[in-house]
């Protein structure tokens, strides 16, 4: 009997999408395939390479109108927010405008006797293994600089996001993408790992949980293959007590909400300055009040459900066992919370790092604030926890923004934005959230190698 893979919808418990899984002897196939196309794609010329991802980029653009509707259907995004190619198309052409320099020689010395220098080069196939929660975002992270650099890809996307890597190479393909650099498939977890673990990728790229990533990391065991590995988080706000209050508290909870809280830089826990403390909480839960929890097909929902009934079971058992401990919950069950996939939002005070939702990831529409003396005690509050991927600081000061950043444990540090992913930075982080970098120059490096030619002229 064929395995298939389903994507049940958070919208109303329905299979929305269902695809049968390749065997390991057909998965192995495609990467031969890729393996070989490798080879002819590399040497086509740089700026074909980019055109090519450009016009791949602006297809998925075509294709939006359908893709939002989808996307809701599959992970529970309101439709009102418009889907993800802004962002999408940013990080691409972004990347695609540095390929040129990022990718360029070395050059060390060219003289009488020696030219020397040092070349990027293709790691050959490399693995994308992307996550649900921003399913186009965090695919082309990946996808178009690896691709620009000349690799070939293949891309497994998440299960709750089935029709994804199925729109991506679609658009890819038509634009001229050959279909065996590009390779969209569906794969389970043991046929992942198996592949791994036959030297079958130059390069894999994860970004989902710590467990799935310890599970790359066994599988990779002794092969030598390339990680990235994109991980969990905790990430903390830190409103200092001279921050521009209505703005901290804007932003911090859009941060902490937004996507129903499924964001994978979203702010999970704040620390407030005591003389700020009670005003901040109150506008917090002002701007919680005012949302919309329901079906995210409705352009007047603001919230939509989470994306599985087991990721909503997590949440609201963390929120029980605080409040059970003595946290303060400041909001009162949405009317269309039904126990299932649809949460309602939640803030917490009185909480302490002895909580599970202030130390495990929560993943969900619930954020804990906490007040803090000093600098002193926010920095240490702030790295108290097993990730490290952004934090979020609040203050007009822009050097005790980067003293205080300085000493977090973190692989971003905002000031005065949050949840936002530039990328002309390096998207990285450390910890249990992973290690890696994704994105910017240092994204181009770490999709490819150096080698080195020293040439004695004659």
């Amino acid at each position: 009997m064929t395995k298939t893979l389903q994507c049940i919808s958070p919208i109303d418990g329905s299979v929305y999408a269902e695809r049968p899984v390749l065997s390991r002897e057909e998965a192995a196939a495609v990467v031969e395939r890729a393996r070989k196309a490798q080879i002819d794609w590399a040497a086509r010329p740089l700026a074909e390479r980019i055109r090519l991802v450009e016009a791949g980029v602006a297809a998925i653009g075509a294709m939006n109108d359908e893709i939002v509707p989808e996307l809701a259907w599959q992970m529970g995004r309101p439709v009102r927010y418009g889907g993800e190619f802004g962002g999408f198309e940013e990080r691409a052409l972004h990347m695609a405008s540095i390929a040129e320099g990022a990718l360029a020689d070395i050059e060390v010395s060219d003289d009488a006797a020696f030219r020397r220098y040092i070349r990027r080069v293709p790691h050959g196939v490399v693995l994308v293994v992307a996550p649900w929660n921003y399913p186009y975002m965090t695919a082309i992270n990946t996808v178009a600089p690896a691709l620009i650099a000349g690799n070939a890809v293949m891309l497994k996307h998440a299960t709750q996001t089935l029709l994804v890597g199925e729109r991506m190479a679609r658009a890819f393909h038509a634009a001229g993408v050959p279909e065996d650099v590009f390779a969209n498939v569906f794969l389970d977890h043991d046929a992942t790992s198996a592949l791994i673990a036959a030297k079958s990728f130059g390069f894999v790229n994860f970004t989902g949980s710590v467990g799935g990533g310890v599970a790359m990391e066994r599988a990779a065991a002794g092969t030598f293959t390339g990680l990235g590995l994109e991980l969990g988080g905790k990430d903390p706000g830190y409103v200092m007590d001279d921050a521009d209050l209505d703005a901290a508290a804007d932003t911090l909870i859009d941060g902490a909400m937004f996507n129903s809280g499924q964001c994978c830089c979203g702010i999970e826990r704040i620390y407030v300055a005591e003389s700020l403390f009670d005003a901040f909480v109150e506008k917090a839960v002002g701007i919680v009040k005012g949302y919309t929890l329901g079906n995210p097909l409705d352009k007047a929902t603001t919230l939509g459900p989470m994306a599985h009934v087991r990721f909503a079971d997590d949440v609201r058992a963390q929120v029980a066992e605080a409040v059970a401990a003595g946290a303060t919950a400041h909001l009162e069950t949405f009317a269309a919370d039904d126990g299932g996939a649809y949460l309602s939002p939640q803030i917490l005070t009185n909480v302490t790092h002895d909580m599970r939702v202030m130390r495990d990831e929560s993943f969900g529409p619930v954020v804990g604030i906490m007040p803090v003396n000093d600098d002193a005690e926010a920095i240490a509050l702030m790295n108290d926890s097993h990730f490290g991927l952004t934090a979020s600081l609040w203050t007009p000061d822009i050097d005790r923004a980067a003293r205080i950043g300085d000493a977090i444990e973190t692989g971003t540090v905002f000031m005065n934005r949050a949840d936002y992913l530039d990328p002309a930075l390096c998207w990285t982080g450390c910890k249990q959230t992973g290690h890696g970098g994704g994105l910017s120059v240092i994204g181009y490096h770490n999709l490819t190698r150096p080698k080195s030619y020293h040439l004695k002229k004659a």
